[in-house]
């Protein structure tokens, strides 16, 4: 199968098919998940029921299961988070290393910091995991622009935006690197010679940069896969250089079709202009699905989940999505204009697109964000299934990262009643095409670029 993008061909060894990324941090997206009849109040902590969900999913032939990570409680007035569910969860990799001993094909993808972490860390952590899983982790690169994080570590000042990113290019380099420490033969464990490994198959990496530094090698043998699957999120201008440079899944949150397809077209061009394959980078925007045997069954359980967003929630939400103190504006005015900050630019300008877009007061933006602001798709089995080909036929994306309104009742109707019909359609699996997450999404192995 081939595809065209900017008038350029690019040849594909079998017909494409949609790649499925379940968000699962928190486990329920919607802020009212926790309470909606029937859910799992405690789904973000309850090993038991995480268990049965990723056992889903893996059932459903998603690709991935996605840990997201936050590394901060105060993030909001008192009043928004005793509301919330997500205070408690799980750290990412010791889930994750839980998790892959019940699973044997889904992918395990997990969020870690480069502002407040050590490349040494990052590469030990995952390394671990993906010999643990057989081959099938990835990591999320983030920056991490919440401020209350900061305090957490010590750090009063936080890095400007730009900054964060450069110093996470060093670092995503650094950790390369040390994946590649050995060769995939360095262990010989030659019992009678008494030689574990060929010294000649090591590597001393003396990383000294301008934010970091790093002798090596690492004390883990190079990774199943290579290297782990890179994963990125940025929307900013630094945030979308960085993906096209590094990231091999991209999670992205595109409310229409048109902008996906904007940011598809950017993205994968700015690949071709490095030199990197296209079909080397799944694009995945956020989507929220609610099913319901009619449009509307859906949109009545819309309405009951939105019913349930306190607006002290809704409020800091758009507090944290806009990096200032919305608590301080006329709830019945319109958003009055805000000023950069060193807070995340995509959150940001979403929300002030949409307030100016729809004419939405600060009360009615904040109803927005504080329940699901990312796009949804709501309807009938078939309908959804209809905008799902859309997307992924008119090149808006590779697939989506899906996010659950409410579990376990979001989970079983996905997996029961949605993903039949796309494989009906032949758009997706129907049985894992292997054991590793590269070889699941369609990925090259990378070379290693001390040993060849």
């Amino acid at each position: 199968m081939s595809y065209t993008l900017h008038g350029l061909l690019f040849c594909m060894t079998q017909k494409r098919k949609l790649h499925l990324n379940a968000f699962m941090r928190p486990a329920t997206i919607h802020t009212g998940g926790w309470r909606y009849p029937g859910s799992y109040a405690d789904a973000n902590f309850n090993l038991h029921h995480i268990t049965q969900f990723i056992k889903k999913l893996e059932q459903g032939r998603f690709d991935t299961f996605f840990m997201a990570d936050h590394l901060a409680v105060l993030n909001m007035p008192m009043e928004a988070l005793k509301r919330s569910a997500t205070p408690t969860s799980f750290e990412p990799m010791t889930l994750l290393s839980a998790l892959a001993m019940v699973t044997k094909n889904i992918g395990l993808i997990a969020t870690s910091s480069t502002t407040f972490d050590m490349p040494y860390h990052v590469a030990r952590r995952f390394a671990s995991l993906d010999h643990i899983s057989g081959g099938r982790s990835g990591w999320n690169i983030v920056t991490t622009a919440n401020p209350d994080a900061s305090k957490n570590f010590g750090i009063d000042v936080q890095m400007e935006h730009d900054e964060r990113y450069r110093r996470a290019r060093e670092f995503y380099s650094v950790v390369i690197g040390l994946w590649d420490s050995w060769a995939d033969d360095a262990f010989i464990r030659n019992q009678k010679t008494g030689e574990f490994f060929d010294s000649k198959k090591m590597h001393i990496l003396n990383h000294d940069g301008k934010y970091l530094k790093s002798q090596g090698p690492l004390n883990i043998a190079r990774p199943v896969q290579g290297r782990p699957v890179i994963v990125q999120a940025g929307a900013s201008q630094a945030g979308r250089q960085l993906a096209a440079e590094t990231a091999e899944v991209v999670f992205t949150s595109q409310p229409t079709i048109n902008q996906a397809r904007e940011f598809y077209s950017d993205l994968k061009s700015r690949m071709i202009k490095i030199g990197r394959t296209p079909n080397q980078m799944h694009i995945l925007p956020a989507c929220m699905v609610i099913i319901g045997e009619t449009a509307e069954e859906a949109q009545e359980r819309r309405e009951i989940l939105d019913s349930l967003v306190h607006f002290e929630s809704a409020i800091a939400s758009l507090s944290i999505a806009l990096g200032t103190d919305a608590s301080r504006f006329d709830p019945d005015a319109p958003l009055p204009n805000i000023p950069e900050t060193n807070a995340g630019k995509s959150s940001r300008h979403k929300a002030i697109r949409i307030a100016k877009e729809e004419g939405l007061t600060v009360r009615q933006i904040a109803q927005r964000i504080g329940g699901h602001s990312s796009l949804t798709l709501m309807g009938h089995p078939e309908f959804i299934a209809d905008q799902m080909q859309e997307w992924f036929e008119t090149e808006a994306c590779d697939g989506f990262t899906i996010q659950f309104p409410y579990l376990p009742q979001g989970l079983d109707d996905l997996v029961d009643k949605l993903i039949p019909i796309l494989q009906n359609r032949g758009l997706f699996r129907e049985e894992y095409e292997g054991t590793t997450l590269r070889e699941n999404l369609g990925l090259q192995i990378p070379k290693n670029q001390f040993f060849q």
